[in-house]
């Protein structure tokens, strides 16, 4: 099985290009339209959610189960996540350019999400629940996360009515790549990363 090489897939993304594996064919997209999450007062938690986040009802880790988010995000019916995108984002995970939030309780780990850092920028790639909220849950830890650390953007690929709950809103191409890259270009000059050291050692990301 050959693997996308990292700085592939790093220069992809930095070019607004992704991957999908489709029938055991690696196909690269740059969609017309783009779905981002805003990071700023634009993000929107609904009311059923934030009542659940006072109940606490997981407790939120970042990067202890990378491969384990990205397994159970292919576990449907129909998934572009196969072995080749599982290894090379695993590839990718253990150079530190990408991390999973996880929500886990009593019984073990029951949604999270996984995605692709590079300076200021985070691409979300896939999330799953195994219990109700969890995914949601997870998605408001890393906003807070990408907030405190000074993130510009939160890439989605596609925008969906699950993620417009949030605020979720679409650019075009063009937009989207402009947006990118004073993005970028913002991140490298501040060095925006995410504090994956204090993240870890805290095992939990608390939302004020």
């Amino acid at each position: 099985m050959e693997l996308i090489p990292a700085e592939s897939l790093i220069n992809a993304y930095a070019q607004g290009i992704f991957p999908m594996a489709d029938e055991g064919e690696i196909l690269w997209f740059s969609p017309e339209r783009r779905g981002l999450i805003p990071l700023g007062d634009d993000f929107h938690v609904p009311h059923g959610l934030k009542r659940a986040l006072r109940k606490k009802p997981f407790e939120v880790r970042w990067d202890t189960a990378f491969r384990e988010v990205m397994l159970a995000c292919a576990d449907r019916d129909e998934t572009w996540i196969d072995g080749v995108i599982l290894e090379s984002y695993c590839a990718l995970f253990e150079q530190g350019f990408a991390h999973s939030v996880e929500c886990w309780d009593e019984d073990g780990l029951q949604g999270g999400l996984y995605g692709v850092e590079l300076p200021g920028v985070f691409f979300g790639e896939s999330m799953f629940s195994r219990k109700t909220d969890a995914s949601k849950i997870a998605l408001v830890a890393l906003v807070g996360r990408l907030r405190a650390s000074g993130f510009v953007l939160l890439d989605t690929q596609w925008m969906t009515e699950h993620l417009r709950q949030f605020g979720g809103y679409e650019l075009t191409r063009e937009q989207y790549h402009r947006a990118l890259g004073d993005a970028l270009r913002s991140g490298v000059e501040r060095d925006v990363r995410i504090d994956c050291n204090s993240v870890r050692s805290a095992r939990r990301i608390k939302r004020a």
